[in-house]
């Protein structure tokens, strides 16, 4: 039987297992003359967005951040109403998603790394997956956010195992090739069929 190539998984969160509905928020934005994705190309700017992710700010007060940015382009009142819709949009988990990492979890360690707001817990609650992983390494908790070194050296001290024995799942291409450059398998989740197909061909 061969061995498996990798001794962990490493794992982000949105757009891998967590999925946000922009509908209500496209909806917004369109009855305010603005293109659509007009909203999160503001709210995720590095001077907007970094500092929620690094928990320095509240959600209400990255809210008030993108309010300010939008001003000018509409009303103060329709600003905040938009910024309040990106960051209060409803989400799902994937749940085949779920499935595939619950039963690579049977095996081997499971670490979400994920640049998230300090209301992770709760959302992670919301979607029933606080026990989906054996860590979870939040950039707003430990004060980096990927693609910084620091943050996959954290998630693989936390894994347990060395880094070139870590698999590395995430949508961004920046993020994965950082994984990669410290000797990790890197995954650029772009469908399911991208992770069925490693943690199969992983299986040991």
């Amino acid at each position: 039987m061969l061995s498996s190539p990798f001794d962990a998984v490493l794992c982000d969160l949105d757009n891998v297992i967590r999925f946000y509905d922009m509908a209500p928020l496209a909806e917004l934005e369109r009855a305010a003359g603005l293109p659509v994705g007009t909203t999160a190309q503001v709210a995720y700017a590095p001077e907007v967005d970094l500092p929620l992710l690094l928990g320095k700010i509240t959600k209400a007060e990255w809210v008030d951040s993108i309010a300010s940015a939008l001003t000018g382009r509409v009303p103060r009142k329709e600003a905040r109403e938009l910024g309040a819709a990106l960051a209060d949009a409803p989400f799902r988990a994937d749940a085949e998603v779920v499935a595939l990492l619950r039963r690579a979890r049977a095996r081997l360690p499971l670490v979400l790394v994920t640049n998230a707001t300090l209301e992770l817990e709760r959302d992670l609650a919301a979607m029933g997956l606080t026990d989906l992983a054996d860590h979870v390494v939040s950039s707003a908790l430990v004060g980096v956010a990927k693609p910084d070194r620091e943050i996959y050296e954290i998630a693989v001290e936390r894994a347990g195992v060395a880094a070139h024995r870590c698999l590395f799942v995430d949508d961004r291409l920046e993020n994965v090739e950082a994984a990669v450059a410290l000797g990790m398998t890197g995954v650029h989740y772009r469908e399911r069929a991208d992770l069925d197909a490693m943690l199969s061909n992983g299986s040991p």
